[in-house]
C-alpha cells in the first residue's frame, strides 16, 4: 500500500543541514561561508594547498628518514603538516598567524603525533630556525627570496628543501647565464646548492586560488667538502654591486660614487685591522684630472648600449664646431642664450667631497682589477659564476672585501 502524501511541518525538521545540497548559487555560497572556520588572509600568502595528491608528492620528494627533524614554513590548516608527522620523527611548524597555529595544534591533539608537533608563532625571516633536517613549505610567496637565502646562508644547512614558489620565482632560481630571469638569485642558489624543478602546480589546487601558477622545487645544499670554501656573505657582497643593473658593464657598477665610497670603507677597515696606515692627504684638483668621472664611465657605458648614440653626439659635436668656428666678429651676433649654454657645457661642478690619497688608491685598485680579470666590458647577466669567482679573488688579493 502506497504512502499517503504529508505535508512537512514548519519549524526545526524545515531548516536545512550541512549534508543538504543548496537549491541555488546564492544558497552555494551562503553554505560555503557558514562552513569556513575563518577568512583566509591572501595579504600574507595564506593559500591553503588542498589537492591531497600534492601534498602526498612534496612529502614524498623529501625523501623523509624516521629520524629526520623537519622545519615546515607556514603550515596554514596542517594539509602537509599531518603527513610528515607520520614520516618524520618532529615537526617544527613555524606560523606567522596565531589562528592558523590553534588549527593545526587542534588537528592533532589527542593523536600519538601531538608529542611530534611544536608550533613556532612568529616571523620566519625574523626568527633564529632550530637545527633541522630537512625543510618543506608552501612558501607564502612574499618571503620566498628571503627565505631562500636564509636558508642557504645558514652554517649548517639542512640536508634538503623541498619548497613551493610562484612559477616566475622558480625559474629564476633554474635560470643560466643569458637566460632574461637570470640575476643574482640565480648565481647564489645554484652556487650553493643544487637545484630540481620538481613538478608544476596550477592555481586551482589551492584555496582560495592565487593569482599565479605555481611549481614545487627540490633544493640540496652543497655541505662538507662540497660547499665553496667561498665566504657567503662576501660573494652575495660582490654580486649585489654587480646584479644592481644587471644590464649594465661591470665597469660601469663599480664606478659610480656609492659603491666607490663603498669600497673605501671596507678598505678602511681592512687596514684598522691589520695595522696599516692608511695616507689621508687631501688631493688638489688638478692632479686627478687624468681619471674619469662617473658621468664619462656612465657615458661609455650608455653609448656601448644602443648604437643611435653615437650619432646623436657626432650630430651634437658637429654644432658645436659649427658655433665654435665662427669668426670673432660674429661673436656679438650670437644670442646671449647660446653663449650661456657654451659657457654651462666647459664649466663643471665642484665635488662637494674632497678627494684623498687613499679614495685615489681605491680608485687604481679597482681598475687594475677590472683591467686583470677582462670583465670590465662583460655584462653581469652573461657571466657565470667561475667569472664571479675570479673577480672576487682578484679583489681580495688587493685587500678589498665586500662582507
Amino acid at each position: 500500500m502506497g504512502k499517503a502524501n504529508t505535508k512537512r511541518k514548519s519549524g526545526a525538521a524545515s531548516t536545512s543541514t550541512p549534508y543538504e545540497r543548496p537549491s541555488n548559487k546564492k544558497n552555494a555560497a551562503a553554505a560555503a561561508a557558514k562552513n569556513n572556520v575563518f577568512k583566509f588572509n591572501t595579504n600574507v600568502g595564506q593559500h591553503i594547498l588542498k589537492n591531497p595528491g600534492i601534498a602526498d608528492a612534496i612529502v614524498d620528494k623529501a625523501f623523509l628518514k624516521p629520524t629526520d627533524t623537519v622545519l615546515e614554513i607556514g603550515p596554514g590548516t596542517g594539509n602537509i603538516s599531518v603527513r610528515i608527522l607520520e614520516k618524520a620523527k618532529k615537526l617544527v611548524a613555524v606560523e606567522l598567524d596565531p589562528r592558523m597555529a590553534s588549527e593545526i595544534t587542534k588537528r592533532v591533539m589527542g593523536t600519538p603525533n601531538q608529542k611530534k608537533l611544536e608550533v613556532l608563532l612568529g616571523d620566519a625571516i625574523k626568527l633564529d630556525f632550530p637545527p633541522h633536517d630537512v625543510c618543506i613549505s608552501n612558501t607564502p610567496y612574499q618571503i620566498s627570496s628571503p627565505l631562500v637565502f636564509k636558508l642557504l646562508s645558514m652554517p649548517n644547512p639542512p640536508r634538503c628543501c623541498v619548497l613551493m614558489f610562484q612559477r616566475e620565482f622558480a625559474l629564476r632560481l633554474t635560470a643560466r647565464p643569458g637566460d632574461p630571469l637570470y640575476n643574482r638569485l640565480s648565481v647564489n642558489a645554484q652556487f650553493f646548492s643544487k637545484i630540481t624543478h620538481i613538478m608544476k602546480v596550477g592555481k586551482q589546487n589551492f584555496r582560495p586560488p592565487p593569482q599565479v601558477e605555481s611549481s614545487v622545487v627540490r633544493i640540496e645544499p652543497k655541505v662538507g667538502r662540497d660547499r665553496p670554501a667561498v665566504s657567503w656573505a662576501e660573494f652575495d657582497g660582490l654580486l649585489r654591486i654587480v646584479f644592481s643593473r644587471k644590464n649594465k658593464t661591470v665597469r660601469a657598477s663599480f664606478g659610480t660614487k656609492e659603491v666607490l665610497a663603498l669600497i673605501e670603507r671596507n678598505y678602511r677597515t681592512w687596514c684598522a685591522l691589520n695595522n696599516v696606515v692608511v695616507d689621508e692627504t687631501i688631493v688638489e684638483h688638478g692632479e686627478g684630472e687624468g681619471e674619469m668621472d662617473e658621468e664619462e664611465e656612465e657615458g661609455m657605458d650608455v653609448d656601448m648600449d644602443d648604437d643611435d648614440d653615437d650619432n646623436n653626439t657626432a650630430a651634437v659635436g658637429e654644432g658645436g664646431m659649427e658655433i665654435d668656428g665662427q669668426n670673432d666678429d660674429d661673436d656679438d651676433d650670437l644670442p646671449a642664450f647660446f653663449k650661456e649654454q657654451a659657457t654651462a657645457a666647459v664649466v663643471k661642478t665642484p665635488s662637494k667631497r674632497k678627494k684623498t690619497r687613499v679614495a685615489e688608491l681605491v680608485r687604481a685598485k679597482v681598475n687594475k682589477v677590472l683591467q686583470s680579470t677582462d670583465l670590465a666590458d662583460q655584462r653581469a647577466g652573461k657571466l657565470d659564476e667561475n667569472a664571479f669567482l675570479k673577480l672576487l679573488y682578484a679583489f681580495n688579493k688587493e685587500n678589498i672585501h665586500f662582507a
